[in-house]
């Protein structure tokens, strides 16, 4: 492989907003925030909306997610008149 054009694959801490669930995986993902986990090592955090923790397929729960007003922006557009 070519020298310094790949990122750099590590170690991050993946953090579910909706239900407070962390995982760490490897990613190439970047991000400035960092946490602290059980093992007492730093990893950089990144935050996403949903994981199997919150979905639910995986959950179980008819839980309905919605961050942003997708759903009344779909209908007030496509709503019948």
């Amino acid at each position: 492989m070519k020298k310094d054009i790949h990122p750099q694959y590590r170690e991050v801490v993946f953090q579910d907003t909706s239900s407070d669930f962390k995982f760490i995986t490897r990613s190439t993902m970047t991000s400035n925030e960092t946490v602290t986990m059980e093992d007492g090592k730093t990893y950089p955090v990144i935050k996403v909306e949903v994981s199997s923790a919150s979905h639910p397929f995986y959950t179980g729960k008819n839980v309905f997610i919605d961050t942003a007003g997708r759903v009344e922006k779909f209908r007030n557009r496509y709503q019948k008149k």
